[in-house]
């Protein structure tokens, strides 16, 4: 499921972000990657240790813990802290699938994280840069993702993707990984349709007794979904 995801960080959030990383320093992109991703991969990120990473992804993860719509899509159990990109330059990301299985930082008692999900908050709007566009390949084709300052689109992390070269100007982008409580996609999926349909219903002011019969399905099928 290819879902985009407005508002994740507003305006003023998205300019302070911006300046904060004027002055990052960045370091080659493919210190984070397998031989196979350091073939294709050309951007740079912030270090693994950098302060300024915790700080930023700690907003991002409380923001995101404020939307409903993130929460409802993914269904995170664990989501790994974001890191930071830019590209520029001719920079580029080539096809890759993501890492099944991720290490967490020291301390956390789970160890490892199953990336279900994948995202990328986009942290420049469209008309900054020439290229960079997110391609996503899936059943029903290429798809292109290219999203104003501040949104995120999140898919699945078995997707073959790639980041197309970018000409003019530089995308910086926050990413990140999460592990879905519920593992199949098609299992997400059908959770997702049946959540959004009984807000509708409930915005719409339908019955309320069927209402209850429909969350109680929702709420059964998690539970009997769920993985914690």
């Amino acid at each position: 499921m290819l879902l985009h995801i407005p508002g994740v960080l507003d305006r003023e959030q998205v300019g302070r972000f911006r300046a904060a990383l004027q002055g990052a320093q960045w370091v080659d992109g493919r210190q984070t990657v397998g031989a196979q991703g350091a073939q294709v991969k050309r951007n740079e990120q912030l270090a693994e240790g950098d302060p300024l990473r915790r700080e930023l992804g700690d907003i991002v993860l409380a923001a995101l813990a404020c939307n409903p719509l993130y929460f409802a899509s993914v269904l995170p159990l664990r989501t790994l802290a974001p890191r930071f990109n830019r590209y520029a330059g001719g920079g580029e990301y080539g096809f890759h699938v993501d890492g099944a299985v991720m290490a967490l930082p020291p301390g956390d008692v789970a160890g490892h994280l199953r990336s279900d999900v994948s995202c990328t908050l986009f942290l420049c709007d469209p008309d900054e840069y020439d290229g960079g566009g997110l391609i996503v390949d899936d059943t029903y084709g290429e798809h292109e993702v290219k999203l104003p300052a501040g949104d995120l689109i999140v898919y699945p992390s078995s997707s073959l993707h790639r980041v197309e070269p970018v000409t003019r100007g530089e995308r910086l982008a926050a990413f990140f990984w999460a592990q879905s409580m519920v593992r199949d996609l098609e299992q997400r999926q059908t959770l997702f349709k049946l959540d959004t349909t009984i807000q509708a219903l409930t915005a719409a002011g339908a019955d309320r007794q069927s209402l209850l019969q429909l969350t109680g399905i929702y709420h059964n099928l998690l539970r009997r979904w769920a993985e914690t």
